[in-house]
């Protein structure tokens, strides 16, 4: 677990600049701001284009929270571009290349068959792992919940009550008053 510790650094090409495909994402870009770094399995999947879109359209929030955005698989920039021209459309956050595995292996997430798992780590401004989750290939992430947990940990001192989950509206078939007057 990394939470607490010093985020590994990285160095991999991303598609920030799809005309060149030259640009580095370094840990020291995002240092000052926040960093939401989710690592997915592979480009041309089912799960990962809902979230990914989602994440797109709430990237002004995350922006508004002080937070970039970088997405992560071992594939290659060319299919990261390839996956956005033909499949997803374009993104406002950079997808970076783990061709090596290096990143995904230092952050634990790396599969025996060389993909990336699931995950997301929220690296603070200085560089520290405050929150890190790993998701089943089948479960897609809550922005919403990525949200509320960088509000929180954007909170000085430990303020737990205004950020606890919201509560679930209950399923009419769960209702206890309904089970007890049929």
């Amino acid at each position: 677990m990394l939470i607490g510790r010093p985020a590994p650094d990285f160095r991999m090409l991303t598609t920030k600049d799809p005309n060149t495909l030259e640009h580095e994402a370094t840990l020291a870009d995002y240092q000052g701001r926040w960093l939401l770094l989710f690592f997915y399995p592979s480009d041309f999947t089912f799960v990962c284009p809902t979230e990914m879109l989602a994440l797109n359209a709430a990237l002004p929030e995350f922006a508004d929270l002080d937070c970039d955005v970088l997405g992560v698989s071992t594939d290659g920039v060319f299919a990261h571009i390839a996956w956005m021209e033909f499949h997803i459309g374009a993104l406002d956050y950079p997808l970076a290349s783990d061709r090596s595995q290096v990143v995904s292996r230092a952050y634990g997430v790396l599969e025996d068959d060389g993909r990336a798992s699931r995950a997301v780590f929220l690296v603070d401004p200085e560089g520290v792992v405050r929150f890190e989750t790993l998701y089943d290939d089948r479960v897609g992430r809550s922005i919403d919940e990525l949200l509320r947990v960088l509000q929180a940990l954007r909170k000085p001192g430990r303020t737990f009550a205004q950020y606890t989950s919201p509560p679930r509206p209950r399923d009419a078939d769960c209702n206890p008053t309904a089970l007890t007057t049929a």
